[in-house]
């Protein structure tokens, strides 16, 4: 019988909001395929959440306070990832947030403050965290970071705005990571899934319609589950990704392939 993907290995995973989150499917896979995990949630709101959900993982998770926009927050959550479990293989980023107005509004009027929020809370909260993961990672040899996207970095889907200007600059922040950690055996990918019911997508106008869409075309005719983001996720993190950094991989049952 073959070894877990990620036996003895130590996950960090942000993003979890409840049991529909992908972050939360790629914890549960990672879990299966044998990691330790500590597991962050955002404010009081989530914590009871995020506690519930770690509860039913086989090995109890560390679960830790992390608002990725206070620095002294992300600070705490490493040293304390140090302190209990001594080294991290890997990192998930699932974190995204945009004001619902400058969602609901047209692009052009999307408002200074919610560009910086969206910005800081999509994108450079991958650069944050990914500054702390690396020291630890360096000291085990190497290890993984992987964040998700959404095919609304490259193409204009309605209602989805200055968030698809925040997931370009997700994308592109892989590439300048990847290329700069690559030397220490450090790798930093994306998975751009195709659209998903989330806590997040119901902050969309009209997502309904576009799950619809990729229905109708998507080569294989159906939308993805978070469960199969998940399987992509342990690839990427685990050995049989050990020479893939920098990519953007598309799991979208074909959608992004199609012209009309």
């Amino acid at each position: 019988m073959s070894t877990p993907a990620l036996t003895h290995g130590v996950g960090l995973v942000v993003g979890v909001a409840n049991k529909r989150s992908i972050s939360w499917a790629i914890a549960q896979a990672a879990a299966r395929e044998g990691a330790s995990l500590a597991l962050t949630y955002q404010g009081e709101r989530l914590e009871e959440n995020v506690r519930e959900l770690g509860a039913t993982l086989s090995a109890p998770p560390l679960i830790l306070p992390c608002d990725v926009t206070d620095d002294a927050q992300i600070d705490a959550v490493f040293a304390a990832i140090e302190r209990e479990r001594g080294r991290l293989d890997f990192l998930v980023h699932g974190v995204a947030f945009a004001d619902r107005d400058d969602l609901d509004r047209p692009f052009v009027e999307t408002s200074r403050e919610g560009f910086r929020k969206a910005l800081d809370i999509s994108a450079y909260s991958l650069v944050a965290l990914t500054r702390r993961a690396a020291p630890l990672m360096e000291k085990n040899g190497g290890g993984s970071v992987l964040t998700l996207s959404f095919l609304g970095s490259d193409r204009v889907f309605p209602n989805y705005n200055v968030m698809g200007v925040a997931k370009a600059a997700l994308e592109s922040s892989v590439r300048y990571l990847a290329s700069e950690l690559g030397p220490k055996n450090i790798r930093v990918n994306a998975i751009s899934a195709g659209p998903i019911k989330t806590l997040a997508a119901a902050g969309i106008s009209g997502f309904s319609g576009i799950l619809q869409t990729y229905r109708d075309r998507a080569p294989m005719r159906r939308t993805v589950e978070s469960a199969e983001v998940a399987d992509a996720a342990i690839m990427l993190l685990g050995p049989a990704g050990r020479a893939i950094t920098g990519e953007v991989l598309l799991v979208d049952a074909g959608y992004h392939i199609m012209g009309v």
